[in-house]
């Protein structure tokens, strides 16, 4: 149902004053969804996968295969069960705007990188060049 015109005027009063009076909290209430803690989580157990993989690899080199078993596999199956719960807890739409982020930026906005500099130098991202 859609608001009135004085209830659209009443709400941006308040806009108005929320920005005036705490600007910090105006921000803050702007920028987060109800999607924002679910895909903080959905990172952290991405970044455990990772880890987990890393940690197996790592032991089974220099260790042996009961520890990379029990620590590199421990972690990964942990971050994946963690990861499993965060989805369901996503949901249909916010799995989609996890698709639009990472479509958008190219996955890099998901770890905090810029999209459009290079982190290694520094430098603009390379543009391709269309004359060929």
């Amino acid at each position: 149902m859609p608001l009135s015109e004085d209830e659209q005027r009443i709400l941006t009063e308040i806009e108005h004053q929320l920005r005036a009076s705490d600007p910090d909290l105006a921000r803050q209430v702007g920028e987060t969804t109800v999607y924002s803690a679910p895909l903080k989580r959905t990172r952290l157990a991405v970044a455990g996968l990772a880890v987990g993989l890393a940690a197996t690899i790592t032991l089974l080199y220099w260790v042996n295969a009961i520890a990379a078993f029990v620590v590199g596999f421990g972690m990964m199956l942990s971050s994946a069960i963690y990861l499993e719960r965060n989805i369901r807890h996503l949901g249909r739409v916010g799995l989609g705007q996890l698709a639009a982020t990472v479509r958008s930026a190219g996955g890099r906005d998901m770890f905090g990188m810029s999209a459009d500099r290079d982190d290694r130098g520094g430098r603009e991202a390379a543009e391709p060049d269309d004359n060929r």
